[in-house]
């Protein structure tokens, strides 16, 4: 019977100094294994700063539907910018994304998008072709998966959204105690509240701050312990099958 692991994924690093000093929080002293890294982030040149003074931190890549450090703070505009732009167009912009994080020396583990852009069929085929071409082997679970991209992994299941802007160590806990047998990602926001954030386009703000603070949580590693939780990450699994050892599917 397959047993419990969890990747805990931060998404927006390179978004603004506190953010990112949030995530290494969250990694060093809490339960974070992962984050994806914004290309376009204003604190990009931070986040890499941060990665490579923290080597335990898997880093991907959050992909972006926008050249532009100011981006809009909400969903729609998101949708309508993937809607008129090509498959190829968006392929193009994806890729320069991961080039720049490459050429910044970090070799990315897996990528997702911001607001979760890659749901619809025509995005989700131009990251494929990202991932295929840069050897990316990870891309995070779509909502609404309904075949696994050729060629490329994801997780059994995929957590966190309904925790996004709610997340408090109750609720967190709660969700962890729901994780199926399999190879989880929960997704999560963290980071440290200040007045680049508040001046930031994101509606999430002080929530950050009540992530950071719910995943370095006294008692929630003794809930993982509890429910038989592994954590892990993209790129330990990927060690794992390098050396010929049992990962999952």
């Amino acid at each position: 019977m397959p047993g419990f692991q969890l990747i805990v994924n931060a998404d927006d690093f390179g978004f603004t100094r506190g953010v990112n000093e949030g995530i290494v929080e969250a990694h060093r002293h809490g339960i974070l294994t992962a984050t994806t890294l914004m290309a376009g982030g204003a604190a990009f040149d931070h986040a890499v700063e941060s990665a490579r003074a923290t080597p335990s931190l898997d880093v991907g890549v959050h992909l972006v539907l926008w050249e532009a450090t100011g981006l809009p703070q909400r969903l729609p505009a998101f949708v309508f910018r993937a809607l008129t732009m090509s498959s190829a167009a968006i392929e193009r912009l994806f890729s320069a994304q991961v080039e720049r994080v490459m050429q910044a020396g970090i070799a990315p583990s897996h990528l997702d998008t911001h607001k979760h852009t890659h749901t619809l069929p025509h995005v989700m085929r131009a990251v494929a072709r990202t991932a295929r071409r840069f050897g990316i082997t990870w891309v995070r679970r779509p909502l609404l998966l309904s075949a696994r991209p050729d060629g490329l992994r994801v997780t059994d299941h995929f957590m966190g959204l309904g925790l996004t802007g709610k997340m408090t160590r109750d609720s967190l806990a709660a969700e962890l105690r729901r994780i199926r047998p399999g190879l989880t990602e929960l997704m999560c926001h963290p980071g440290r509240y200040d007045a680049a954030l508040e001046a930031a386009p994101t509606r999430l703000k002080h929530q950050r701050q009540q992530e950071l603070d719910a995943l370095t949580a006294p008692g929630i590693r003794a809930v993982l312990e509890a429910n038989g939780i592994e954590l892990t990450s993209y790129r330990a699994i990927g060690r794992l099958r390098q050396a010929g050892m049992p990962a999952p599917l």
